[in-house]
């Protein structure tokens, strides 16, 4: 048997983001989120025993699989809210109290509008395969779906349903849970609630064998984002100069706390004798204004990408040489890390920009989804730097290139991919050209570093026989910023 809860949303619009600060919404609805929408009615209906038994019950099933709709993210504009709960001072001061005198705060609420076939037809459903409640239990589940108004942000009114089949409907279309609840969140969400707390998500969802196998890449999905928040950042075809200028900045963050001889591989890029690493290491990327209408290239911000399943961002070490280099600014209320060159620099690659550490990013642009999504085609936003030098000419030149790229795909941990496109522009809007024409003025080229500076650059759109996932960095110079790619199909677009 199959239990399953169907969740419609009345509105049409379903308002929940992924955390506090995310300009992102949360879709589909995760089980951690839905768990607690379920308690909050338990609550509202008078704390029924029985009812208590059932969320107990329902805690320790395994995460379940979702059958979602599509669904389209709706802009999230900036509004000024008046913070709750005024209080005046001891002068009964009237900005505390009144609302036209109030201060007000940025605030952001995302939603997702939800595909829907035909009228009365679920947008989400929650699938619990081989769980089969008792009556009584199945009975009082019902009774706390009837009375869940609401599952996210209040305005977003739901009419939901528990029922259990004997068949499962289209478990093929399902997606695994990224989040899920587990044995003890039922009284963990009242504790935080008596204590006036907000509560923190659920349990992070591993990733099944299977999964892991799909993704078989050498680069993360956890990224750490640098947000751009002062100073003129450099063009975009100067990335790889602030990448690296950025990795000498986490190497005397090192440093300072004094770890000088216990810099991390994964961070330096070299093994303890000085050379380059064979193993993974951080990449640094640029995150910019592409693939959009009107896009421009401008550069956003860059972004900290891990090896694959490593606790990097999670170290103490590495946090502390970050919050050493990135001190609290009080005006914006953030930290902020000041990168420059070395003394010494050219005037044409000198720069001074500020650098905001943050995994919730309040610009599209910044969002690593926008990489990290399942696909079968990818397209480059910065040009590959090719391993090797090209010896030959003509159509024998391209099939060289794409020779190159895909054993690029190889070092990453990628099958081979089916084709191979090369070309000088890229597929997406914005991202500037491979190499410039001959008469292009020079700051129309690509700025590298020594180590890159006479690697041959390639745009290349790339398909694999089957989806595999990002993010997909290629090249000498992926760890630089350099062969970024972002899917161009996919079920995360």
């Amino acid at each position: 048997m199959t239990l399953i809860l169907e969740i419609e949303y009345l509105s049409g619009v379903a308002f929940a983001a992924i955390g506090p600060d995310s300009p992102l919404p949360d879709w589909p609805p995760q089980p951690d989120r839905i768990f607690s929408a379920l308690v909050a009615a338990w609550a509202a209906r008078g704390q029924d025993g029985r009812e208590a038994e059932a969320l107990e019950w329902l805690e320790r099933l395994p995460p379940p699989r979702i059958l979602a709709s599509d669904a389209e993210p709706r802009t999230a504009a900036t509004v000024f809210v008046p913070p709750n709960d005024p209080r005046s001072d001891k002068q009964k001061n009237a900005k505390g109290v009144l609302p036209a005198l109030r201060s007000r705060q940025a605030r952001r609420f995302p939603a997702t509008r939800p595909h829907q076939a035909h009228p009365n037809d679920p947008h989400v459903r929650l699938l619990w395969t081989d769980a089969e409640p008792e009556e009584d239990m199945l009975a009082a589940l019902k009774r706390l779906a009837h009375d869940t108004a609401y599952i996210g942000h209040s305005t977003s009114l739901t009419r939901c349903r528990f029922l259990l089949e004997q068949d499962a409907p289209g478990l093929g279309k399902t997606e695994p849970s990224k989040r899920r609840v587990y044995d003890g969140r039922f009284a963990e969400l009242r504790r935080t609630f008596d204590a006036g707390r907000r509560p923190q998500h659920g349990a992070l969802v591993a990733l099944s064998s299977e999964a892991k196998k799909l993704r078989a890449n050498l680069f993360g999905e956890r990224w750490l984002v640098l947000e751009h928040v002062d100073g003129d950042m450099p063009d975009l075809r100067a990335s790889a100069l602030v990448a690296k200028t950025i990795r000498d900045a986490l190497l005397s963050g090192y440093r300072r706390i004094g770890l000088e001889n216990r810099i991390p591989e994964e961070v330096s890029g070299h093994s303890p004798d000085g050379k380059p690493t064979r193993a993974p290491h951080l990449a640094i990327v640029p995150l910019a204004f592409v693939g959009f209408p009107y896009a421009d290239g401008h550069v956003l911000g860059f972004a900290l990408i891990p090896p694959r399943d490593s606790k990097l961002l999670d170290d103490e070490n590495f946090r502390k040489a970050l919050r050493t280099l990135a001190p609290v600014d009080e005006e914006q209320g953030r930290r902020i890390l000041t990168i420059r060159p070395r003394e010494g620099t050219p005037p044409d690659r000198a720069f001074s920009i500020g650098l905001s550490p943050t995994f919730e990013a309040s610009r599209r642009s910044l969002d690593p989804h926008l990489y990290t999504g399942r696909a079968q085609t990818f397209a480059t936003v910065t040009p590959i730097a090719l391993d090797r030098h090209l010896k030959e000419e003509g159509e024998a030149r391209q099939h060289e290139i794409q020779t190159q790229i895909a054993a690029a795909c190889r070092n990453i941990d990628l099958p081979e991919p089916e084709k191979v496109v090369a070309d000088k522009h890229s597929a997406f809007e914005g991202a500037p050209s491979a190499y410039p024409s001959g008469k292009s003025p020079a700051w129309m080229r690509w700025r590298l570093p020594q180590s890159l500076a006479s690697r041959q650059l390639v745009h290349a759109t790339i398909r694999f026989a089957a989806p595999v996932e990002g993010p997909v960095i290629l090249g000498a110079g992926r760890f630089m910023g350099l062969g970024l790619c972002r899917p161009l199909d996919g079920e995360r677009r």
